[in-house]
């Protein structure tokens, strides 16, 4: 018996295109080649993450409008987006069976069809186990009923073979044991990020300029970026230490030897679904 990839490789997919035709809802891989080619280069999605401003990371204009075309019918249909996302799209302590970009973690699932109830449902979270941890730690099983690894439905500007996945948290990623009064503003308005996997290190932010043309049709300059300037050794040291769970938790998950990723997560001010927490990974397979 012959077992199927779970990923198409990038020349059988771009001899699809043509056959390529465009729906609506969440897209398909094919589609993303055909109607929806990555702007960023690896190199200057990296460059982004390390640039201090997070805000630098965008979706395809014209997946962005798709987007928000689906998603009033989908808040209504459900009562709100996290009533959807909880209720639904969410899969906590299990894997993503219902992505339509399915990652190469996990081969053993593919896209199928599930039956999905089309009544609103607001039923929140369950009540934290007692034994739950007061933060997002590094040990955390990836099984674990109090997080969701799913792969991102409407994937930011990225490369065809640039996974983009979310982890969800039910318990906090920002949190006062991790995040001393010293840095906390900083976090606020720039978020956290960091690199795994890396055979040297991300670009400078620095090389940034280098890159900004990438980003010409949405208006951005190195004068209207909003991110902290470079503190302290000591407040610096404090940026790395406040990450440092994540960090470990995506060295678990995408080992080094495999795997090379940029991790983020938003900062407020850039987060499209304030009441959950939840942490972006790009990860690139270092063979292919």
């Amino acid at each position: 018996m012959t077992i199927e990839s779970p990923l198409d490789t990038l020349d059988n997919v771009c001899q699809k295109i043509p056959q390529v035709p465009l729906r609506t809802g969440p897209p398909t891989r094919e589609e993303l080649l055909a109607h929806y080619p990555a702007k960023f280069t690896w190199n200057q999605l990296k460059a982004f993450v390390n640039s201090g401003d997070l805000g630098l990371l965008k979706r395809d204009r014209a997946l962005q409008k798709r987007y928000d075309a689906w998603s009033p019918g989908i808040a209504k249909e459900h009562g709100s987006m996290v009533n959807f996302l909880i209720n639904h799209r969410l899969r906590w302590g299990k894997s993503d069976t219902l992505s339509l970009l399915p990652s190469a973690l996990d081969n053993d699932t593919r896209p199928k069809e599930v039956s999905i109830s089309h009544s609103k449902s607001d039923q929140p979270l369950p009540p934290l186990p007692p034994d739950a941890p007061e933060y997002f730690k590094a040990d955390i099983p990836v099984d674990s009923e109090l997080i969701s690894i799913i792969q991102n439905d409407w994937p930011y500007s990225v490369p065809i073979e640039i996974e983009h996945t979310l982890i969800w948290s039910r318990v906090p990623i920002f949190h006062p044991a991790l995040i001393p009064a010293e840095i906390d503003a900083r976090i606020q308005q720039d978020g956290l990020c960091g690199f795994t996997g890396n055979e040297e290190p991300p670009p400078s932010p620095s090389t940034l300029p280098e890159c900004l043309p990438a980003l010409a049709e949405w208006g951005i300059t190195m004068e209207n970026l909003v991110r902290s300037p470079k503190g302290s050794p000591e407040i610096e040291d404090m940026v790395m230490n406040a990450g440092r769970e994540i960090d470990g938790f995506v060295k678990r998950r995408w080992a080094e030897s495999e795997w090379e990723t940029a991790w983020f997560v938003n900062p407020p001010r850039l987060q499209s679904i304030r009441g959950l927490a939840h942490i972006h990974v790009f990860a690139k397979k270092k063979h292919l």
